[in-house]
């Protein structure tokens, strides 16, 4: 594993502590999309070193069943609400 591997991993680690999350690492060969994998294992959170580790599409498609924290820019994606709000019309 590469010295940036490594460090993105730790800084992963340490953010997940904070948040007190337990970590499930995807396999690294896996074929199967990412929110395919977070959909499986029903996750509440994705954690990323950087938003630019997601494309723009794995992004929205992550947002639709699990929150995104990133580790550098600090920053806390929800993940998008999937029914409307009390007392809001249609």
């Amino acid at each position: 594993m590469s010295s940036w591997l490594e460090w993105d991993a730790a800084q992963v680690r340490r953010l997940a502590r904070r948040l007190g999350s337990v970590l499930v690492w995807p396999p690294e060969t896996s074929l199967i999309p990412l929110v395919d994998q977070v959909r499986a294992a029903g996750v509440d959170a994705v954690i990323t070193p950087a938003p630019n580790h997601l494309d723009v599409m794995t992004m929205h498609a992550v947002m639709c069943v699990a929150d995104v924290e990133t580790v550098s820019p600090r920053m806390s994606f929800a993940r998008w609400a999937t029914v409307p709000p009390q007392g809001a019309r249609a």
